[in-house]
């Protein structure tokens, strides 16, 4: 009873903190909060927080603040993440459902995770290598020219025009497009790439010129990891929020946003899109970054990750909400990949 007693007390401090942005006294406790308790017990129950580690008296007044040891514990013991209400389900399928290719779906999830949260969003674009053919098409534009487009996993779109060393006609072009298609559709680009090498040899010496070209140029598409590295940002604009301590706070934001591997590392491994994960203050990468805390998930179709979004934020932000958003926009980008 004392411990949920002092719990209840806790989440009180934390939400009181998040709203106001001042350290909490015991009175403002039971005015706001219907703890059921005196107020003598609840100056306890806070001296009991402090001296566990969870709360700590920023300045000599009677206020407390909680620790990163305080988010964590209340992050830990989150009964549920509080659902996002009707209106920004709505505003998260309106923008993402009208997104015309990946590039598209990227910049509107980085959009509406800044405005959700009111923090700085950041995505990772899909990783290629771990994506899988979609579908593989062939379109005759000469009798020696053709475009090949190559679909992904991941909803990313790869285009080349092959010069090929000798024409193809239309039955041959079609057969071709069968058999790629019956190669390596479902297959990872490593083992996809493995098996395209070996193809032009289920033809005639006359015809594999022509393919191997076209097969040179797939796998080249498919190696393309200009993606893997790549993040998009949103939301700079609230790192103003922060008030006071630029130097402590926000300038090793501004720094870090800048620099891609730093961000990655922020963001951590692609989970599972249904593991929402939360890294307080010191427990990040980085200790000037020990004022920050992120929020993360993987995402990407069905239940393989391919890439990672979240959001970065002070540690004095609402954790509940900022994990519903990131779980509920993670969810709707991985649907669309996974639609295509």
């Amino acid at each position: 009873m004392v411990e949920d007693r002092k719990l209840a007390v806790l989440r009180a401090i934390v939400e009181d903190y998040v709203s106001t942005q001042e350290p909490v006294g015991s009175k403002s406790l039971v005015d706001r909060h219907k703890l059921g308790v005196s107020p003598a017990t609840v100056r306890n129950d806070m001296a009991a927080l402090e001296e566990e580690g969870f709360i700590t008296q920023p300045h000599t007044s009677a206020g407390r603040i909680p620790t990163d040891k305080g988010y964590r514990l209340f992050v830990d013991r989150l009964s549920q993440v509080k659902p996002l209400n009707a209106a920004e389900k709505r505003a998260i399928a309106t923008l993402l459902e009208g997104a015309i290719d990946l590039d598209d779906v990227v910049q509107r999830s980085v959009r509406l995770l800044a405005q959700l949260t009111r923090q700085v969003a950041i995505v990772q674009y899909p990783t290629l290598s771990r994506s899988t053919v979609r579908h593989v098409e062939v379109v005759p534009l000469t009798a020696a020219r053709v475009l090949v487009v190559l679909i992904l996993s991941t909803g990313r779109v790869e285009q080349r025009v092959v010069e090929l060393p000798a024409p193809l006609d239309e039955e041959r072009v079609a057969d071709l497009r069968s058999r790629l298609n019956r190669t390596i559709v479902g297959e990872r680009l490593a083992d996809a790439s493995a098996s395209l090498v070996v193809l032009p040899d289920e033809y005639e010496p006359d015809q594999r010129g022509p393919v191997a070209v076209l097969v040179a140029a797939l796998v080249e598409a498919m190696s393309d990891h200009r993606s893997d590295e790549r993040v998009v940002v949103g939301g700079t604009a609230n790192l103003a929020r922060f008030g006071d301590g630029f130097d402590l706070a926000i300038r090793p934001m501004l720094e870090a946003l800048e620099e891609h591997v730093v961000l990655l590392k922020l963001l951590g491994e692609a989970s599972s899109p249904s593991t929402v994960t939360v890294r307080i203050g010191h427990e990040g990468p980085y200790q000037e970054l020990a004022s920050t805390s992120v929020v993360s998930t993987g995402y990407g179709p069905g239940d393989e990750a391919l890439a990672t979004l979240g959001i970065v934020g002070p540690t004095r932000m609402d954790y509940p909400g900022s994990m519903a958003a990131v779980r509920a926009v993670a969810r709707y980008v991985s649907r669309i990949l996974d639609e295509g």
